[in-house]
């Protein structure tokens, strides 16, 4: 069967074509500009493929990379030619308009070069594992990277779910009119117009709970007050007209509903948000029971729209929370698909579901 991909897909092999032929990680600043004068050496990438794993290493003095499987030597490639198709991908992967497509002269490459899929297992946050040499140490690291890319649309930083719903209760009285009233609001914004005309109506909505417990529990382990500040945060977010994470947060500090000592200027809720979005970035998944591990323990890879490669070093944790911080926004998903915005009444008492999802702004 060909190979078959969206743009963000084939985007990971670019990714990896590209680093092979660059030799070198470069990092990138909170706006996405390449610190040309910060790199990391590449020693050479790792990949599973069909339950095999694969080192692609990297032959600096003779520009090879060579190809090995436990210790077995398979193969030598020049290094020209992965920058050649890293070239040549880069232009089919901007000049498409499909929504998935094959490129068969790179798929020839890849099954030459022992790559059969472009996506890593979607399991855990890593894509991509690279052994780099760090001048500062003196010593090399394995390392788990995860990719994202601005050849296609924005990525996401947190898919949307049930796993991702805030429940609120209206403390307010609405009669059975009324409800029905704000459930048949049907705009092209229809959960942010019925969120007003609640507040409009009662002025008061409440933050419970996480509907899952379990990213209830992930979100404490990472604060213990962190549920009450997302549930600030996705309120502002369907009430105003506010969506990046910046901004939001913005907002919520002029407020500062938890009541924070603030008399200092310590900026607790940026703080605490930055280290969500990097909690979410290397390792938490929603769904899962998180220890606070990060599956992509090296940080993030960004293709750029120009085909830059650039790296977020969890080493440069600072940067890399603050291009997070910087670049993310929230958005609202399908709310059929995943169940919220509508009032819902329980034990006589009234709720609204919300769903949280970020989004990557480029």
């Amino acid at each position: 069967m060909s190979i078959k991909g969206n743009k963000g897909e084939w985007s990971e092999i670019y990714a990896l074509f590209k680093i092979l032929s660059d030799k070198f990680l470069y990092r990138g600043d909170e706006n996405l500009n390449k610190i040309s004068n910060t790199m990391y050496p590449i020693i050479k990438v790792l990949r599973t493929e069909l339950n095999q794993n694969y080192e692609y290493s990297i032959d600096s003095e003779l520009d090879l990379i060579i190809i090995s499987n436990d210790d077995r030597e398979l193969l030598k490639i020049p290094i020209i030619e992965f920058a050649q198709k890293a070239k040549f991908l880069l232009e089919k992967i901007k000049s498409t308009n499909q929504t998935t497509f094959g490129i068969p002269e790179i798929e020839n490459f890849m099954n030459r070069n022992y790559c059969y899929s472009l996506k890593a297992n979607s399991s855990n946050k890593k894509d991509i594992s690279i052994v780099i040499y760090d001048p500062k140490i003196n010593q090399t690291s394995t390392l788990g990277f995860s990719i994202k890319s601005q050849l296609g649309s924005p990525s996401t930083l947190l898919n949307a779910g049930k796993t991702t719903n805030f429940i609120y209760k209206i403390n307010g009285k609405l009669s059975d009119e009324e409800i029905n009233l704000i459930n048949s609001i049907n705009t092209r914004q229809k959960v942010r117009d019925r969120i007003n005309m609640i507040i409009n109506k009662t002025g008061d909505l409440e933050f419970v709970q996480t509907e899952q417990k379990i990213f209830g529990n992930n979100l404490v382990l990472s604060d213990s007050l962190l549920p009450n500040i997302f549930g600030e945060i996705v309120l502002k977010f369907y009430s105003s007209s506010f969506s990046k994470m910046i901004d939001l947060v913005n907002e919520i500090k002029k407020v500062n509903p938890l009541n924070y000592d603030l008399s200092d200027n310590h900026d607790f809720y940026t703080y605490k948000v930055k280290r969500f979005l990097t909690d979410i970035a290397l390792g938490m998944l929603p769904s899962r029971i998180w220890e606070g591990n990060y599956d992509a323990d090296g940080g993030y890879l960004i293709v750029k729209d120009d085909g830059e490669v650039i790296c977020y070093h969890i080493y440069h944790k600072h940067l890399f929370e603050n291009y997070l911080f910087s670049n993310t926004k929230l958005e609202t998903a399908s709310t059929s698909r995943h169940d919220f915005g509508k009032l819902y009444k329980e034990n006589g008492d009234l709720f609204i579901k919300l769903n949280l999802q970020i989004r990557f702004i480029n």
